[in-house]
């Protein structure tokens, strides 16, 4: 049986090498200067907005965005879901079934059985992002009735309290549709190795540019404000 080509080793594993060392960079710079990213001053700006909409009732437009944030995140956990459930129809048709059934003890021998572990890996890419989506639009939907709540009627329901309940939704947002950006090397694996790791190497550069505010000035920001959730308190932006 003809073992796999040197190429179908190789080039995967630098991608997930690179794309792995991208995200542990990424993940230590939200957690050390979270206003030099996108994702630390959106989770900056959404307290400030959820401070604002309490302060000043503006119940309509609250209950606006949230809506129009969980139909995004209902097209996108549909648009997953189909595409996942459709690469399983394809994978487990019934002239592949009997070869899956024999070949399955010799995965990574198999050239052929390898496209399909390919098709496999890309379906749970997609089934990741229904998930994350689905998670997104529970968090949403949970904001949507505790920041109508009057705060006299719940002490515990503060500014705070709201907006890591909405990170938390938005957290599960941004890895959903960071499965949808992780789909596309692998979508390029099915054309070859070298396919896959000059396709990650673009999404890195993309990601880059995606996740870090290089044209924003937040040098004078702070996070320290008041009620401001715990894990966002002390962060200071680029002088800091």
């Amino acid at each position: 049986m003809p073992g796999l080509p040197w190429s179908e080793i190789v080039f995967p594993a630098l991608t997930c090498v690179l794309l792995t060392g991208y995200h542990l960079f990424w993940a230590y710079q939200v957690r050390r200067a979270p206003l030099l990213t996108y994702l630390g001053v959106t989770r900056h700006l959404r307290f400030m907005w959820v401070e604002s909409i309490i302060r000043e009732r503006r119940d309509i437009l609250a209950v606006q965005t949230l809506r129009n944030w969980i139909m995004a995140a209902s097209f996108l956990a549909s648009t997953a879901i189909l595409i996942g459930l459709g690469l399983l129809s394809f994978l487990f048709r019934a002239e592949l079934l009997a070869e899956l059934n024999f070949e399955l003890t010799a995965i990574f021998t198999r050239v052929q059985t390898l496209f399909l572990v390919k098709l496999m890996l890309l379906s749970l890419h997609f089934f990741f992002a229904f998930f994350s989506f689905t998670l997104a639009i529970r968090y949403l939907n949970q904001v949507n009735f505790l920041i109508n709540v009057p705060a006299a009627c719940d002490p515990v329901l503060t500014p705070g309290f709201i907006a890591h309940t909405l990170d938390l939704g938005m957290l599960h947002y941004t890895l959903g549709m960071r499965a949808y950006y992780l789909a596309v090397p692998v979508a390029l694996w099915l054309f070859g190795p070298l396919w896959m790791f000059l396709g990650a190497l673009v999404l890195t550069v993309v990601l880059y540019q995606l996740d870090h505010c290089c044209s924003l000035d937040y040098s004078t920001a702070t996070c320290e404000l008041a009620g401001s959730p715990p894990e966002s308190q002390g962060c200071r932006g680029a002088g800091g």
